[in-house]
C-alpha cells in the first residue's frame, strides 16, 4: 500500500509540473522576442500539456479523478508542482533560463523512469523522453549561443540564472515516500537526479561565460511538493479554470 501512495505522489508532482509550466510557456504565444521563439515556446507548451494529460491519465487508472477534474478543479494547496514552474514568465532571459534548468532535469527524470518497475509509467517515459530531447536541444543551443554572444546577453542570462537557481533546486524536493520510491525501484530518487542534473548543467554552462552559483550560498525554494506555493499559482489557476468553469464539458 505504501508503494501505491508513493507512486501516486510521484505522478502528481510530475503531472502538475508539466501542466503549470505548459501554461506559463503558452503565455509567450504572440509576444516572443523572435517569431521562431514565439513558435518554439508555443510548441513546447503544447507538448507539456500533453505530458500532463498522459500522467493524469495514469493517476485516473489508479483511482484518482479524471484528468480534466485534476487539472481544473483543484485549489493551489492541492497541487504538488515546484515553485520554479509557478513563477511569471518575466523577460525572455528568465523564461529561457527556467526552460534550460527545468527541461534538463526532466529529460534525466524520464530517462531514469524508462526503467521504472511500474510498467505503465515506464512506457509513458519512453514516449515523453523522445519529445524532451528536442526541448533540451533547443535550450542548450540557445544558452551556449547567448551565453557567449555579447556582454549584455551574458549579463542578462547570469542575472536570470541567479534568480532561477534557488527555485530550480526545489525541483528536487524529496517526497515523504522517498524511501519507498527508491526501494520499490519506481524511480532513482531526487538526490541521485539532482547529482546527475548538476553535472549536466555545470558541463553546459562551462562552455559559456556564465558562472554556476556557488553551492550553499542560495537557499532552495521548497514546499511546493507539500502543497505550499507562491501567490502566483492560485492566480494562474484562476485564469486556467475560467473557461472550464463556463463550460465544464469542454474537451482539452
Amino acid at each position: 500500500m505504501d508503494s501505491e501512495f508513493a507512486l501516486v505522489d510521484l505522478l502528481y508532482k510530475m503531472a502538475d509540473d508539466q501542466l503549470i509550466l505548459g501554461h506559463r510557456n503558452s503565455e509567450w504565444t504572440g509576444i516572443g522576442p523572435l517569431l521562431e521563439e514565439d513558435i518554439a515556446f508555443s510548441s513546447m507548451a503544447q507538448d507539456k500539456l500533453g505530458h500532463s494529460l498522459a500522467l493524469y491519465q495514469l493517476l485516473h487508472e489508479l483511482g484518482e479523478a479524471d484528468p480534466d477534474t485534476l487539472a481544473f478543479m483543484r485549489n493551489a494547496n492541492q497541487f504538488h508542482c515546484c515553485h520554479l514552474v509557478e513563477l511569471p514568465i518575466g523577460d525572455y532571459a528568465f523564461s529561457l533560463m527556467r526552460h534550460f534548468l527545468f527541461d534538463n532535469a526532466e529529460l534525466l527524470r524520464f530517462e531514469a523512469l524508462t526503467q521504472s518497475t511500474y510498467e505503465p509509467l515506464a512506457k509513458v517515459a519512453v514516449k515523453l523522453k523522445s519529445e524532451l530531447k528536442y526541448h533540451v536541444l533547443h535550450a542548450n543551443t540557445l544558452i551556449r549561443q547567448l551565453g557567449t554572444a555579447t556582454p549584455e546577453s551574458t549579463e542578462r542570462l547570469q542575472k536570470a540564472l541567479e534568480e532561477a537557481w534557488p527555485y530550480a533546486l526545489g525541483i528536487f524536493e524529496e517526497s515523504i515516500y522517498e524511501e519507498q520510491i527508491i526501494s520499490s525501484k519506481l524511480f532513482i530518487g531526487e538526490v541521485k537526479l539532482k547529482q546527475d542534473w548538476l553535472a549536466k548543467i555545470e558541463t553546459i554552462l562551462g562552455q559559456t561565460n556564465l558562472k554556476v552559483p556557488i553551492p550553499n550560498t542560495l537557499t532552495p525554494a521548497l514546499g511546493g511538493r507539500m502543497g505550499q506555493h507562491t501567490p502566483y499559482l492560485q492566480a494562474l489557476l484562476n485564469e486556467m479554470t475560467e473557461v472550464y468553469n463556463i463550460d465544464p464539458n469542454a474537451e482539452w
